[in-house]
C-alpha cells in the first residue's frame, strides 16, 4: 500500500543544517527498504497559484488556496505493508524532519 507524508511547516520555521542530515539519514534508509517511492520539498505558498479552470473560467490568482501559519513544505511517497508500518515510518519521518507529519494513505 502506498501513503503521503505531507510535511507540516510553519511560515517561521527556517530549518537547520542538522535537520537536512537526518531527513538524508531517514531517505536512505526508506530507499534502502525498498520503501520509498518519492520525496521532495515544495516552494512556500507566497509562490503558489490558484488556477480555477472549471466550465472554462481561466482564473489565475498568486497565493495559496488556504491562508494559514502552517502548510505542507515538502512529502514522501512511501511504500508499506499495512497501516501500522505507516505509522511507524511517519513517526521516523517526523522525528528525522523535526516537523508534523500528516498521514494519508493512497486510494485504491
Amino acid at each position: 500500500m502506498r501513503y503521503l507524508f505531507a510535511v507540516i511547516d510553519t511560515q517561521s520555521n527556517s530549518g537547520t543544517p542538522e535537520e537536512m542530515v537526518s531527513i538524508d539519514a531517514f531517505n536512505e534508509k526508506i530507499e534502502a527498504a525498498g520503501q520509498r517511492v518519492m520525496a521532495a520539498g515544495v516552494a512556500a505558498p507566497t509562490s503558489a497559484l490558484l488556477i480555477d479552470n472549471r466550465n472554462g473560467l481561466g482564473s489565475v490568482v498568486n497565493g495559496p488556496a488556504v491562508t494559514s501559519d502552517e502548510y505542507m513544505s515538502g512529502f514522501w511517497v512511501i511504500e508499506a505493508t499495512d497501516d501500522a508500518t505507516a505509522r511507524e515510518l511517519a513517526l521516523e519521518a517526523s522525528q528525522a524532519c523535526n516537523r508534523k507529519i500528516e498521514l494519508r494513505a493512497f486510494l485504491r
